[in-house]
């Protein structure tokens, strides 16, 4: 069973950082496309980012463009969300996901062709 597991989620002040980490475990990491989506309290999940497996390709949200960057580091089984310029809307659970499929040009914006998902970890932006 592929297990996804979240960190590094905690309070920050609107215009402070955070970075994201997520593992997955019996899942050859190499060639799947991840994402990041988050949910905040009576909203739909929205996809954040994501990288296709060999990690040439990126997609942002417009609402994150330019502040937050996603990146895969293969050899460790990591995946990463660097959040900067952090604003009170990003508030939300954020989970990693993982595709089952091996893509390793492109990446899915939509959390349907991810099976795979963590339990998410909390980032709060207060004002």
């Amino acid at each position: 069973q592929v297990q996804v597991v979240e960190s590094g989620g905690g309070s920050v002040q609107a215009g402070g950082s955070l970075r994201l980490s997520c593992t997955a475990s019996k899942l050859t990491f190499d060639g799947h496309a991840m994402g990041w989506f988050r949910q905040a309290p009576g909203k739909e999940r929205e996809g954040v980012s994501c990288i296709s497996g060999g990690g040439g390709s990126t997609y942002y949200a417009d609402s994150v463009k330019g502040r937050f960057t996603i990146s895969r580091d293969n050899s460790k089984n990591m995946l990463y969300l660097q959040m900067n310029s952090l604003k009170p809307e990003d508030t939300a659970m954020y989970y990693c996901a993982a595709d089952p499929r091996v893509r390793y040009r492109a990446c899915g914006r939509d959390a349907s062709e991810y099976n795979y998902w963590g339990q998410g970890t909390q980032v709060t932006v207060s004002s």
